[in-house]
């Protein structure tokens, strides 16, 4: 039976991790985020929160623009160290090795790992608690068409989605995963 507790956050997990990429005066970092989501399609926005004491929290409210990169489970140690290293100590790409081409939009890193990746504009930004949300418009999206079907879903037979759990712990939703479908017809 569910009862009153003082607190809980993690009850957001498992979900997916964003990877927060973002050049600014000719330095690159990347951040690992567990908050975030689409906030409209049309047109499209995105936001995710970043903690004022984040490395990556300066870089994007002075270069105004960032990346959200999505990668497969096969890479959850990188999402891993992406939230453990601080950008302003250690160069993040160089240590891991992360290959990346600056996005065309808004130079952002943009990795070669993704499967799906957004570069984003920041059209707001507001200070929850110890987050704020940066909200950014979608200027140039990326898409690795062999890891989906034509209907958009993914084909788990060549992707396999990281979920975090919490506490440095991962799963993953692929091939061996089960789905069910509940299509309610009106």
């Amino acid at each position: 039976m569910i009862q009153t507790v003082n607190q809980t956050v993690m009850h957001s997990y498992p979900g997916m991790v964003a990877l927060v990429t973002v050049t600014h005066k000719g330095e690159n970092n990347i951040m690992a985020a567990g908050w975030h989501t689409y906030i409209s399609y049309d047109p499209p926005i995105y936001g995710v929160a970043i903690g004022r004491e984040r490395h990556t929290y300066q870089m994007i409210k002075d270069a105004e623009k960032f990346a959200i990169n999505f990668v497969p489970f096969e890479n959850s140690s990188l999402i891993q160290q992406a939230g453990v290293y601080s950008g302003s100590r250690v160069n993040k790409f160089e240590k891991e090795n992360i290959r990346f081409e600056h996005g065309s939009a808004t130079n952002s890193p943009i990795l070669h790992d993704a499967y799906i990746a957004y570069e984003c504009e920041v059209m707001d930004r507001n200070s929850y608690g110890d987050h704020d949300w940066f909200v950014g418009k979608i200027v140039q999206f990326y898409k690795d068409k062999d890891k989906f079907y034509k209907n958009g879903l993914p084909n788990f037979d060549k992707l396999t989605i990281p979920l975090y759990l919490g506490r440095s712990q991962y799963t993953c939703i692929g091939k061996k995963s089960e789905f069910v479908s509940h299509k309610i017809e009106e």
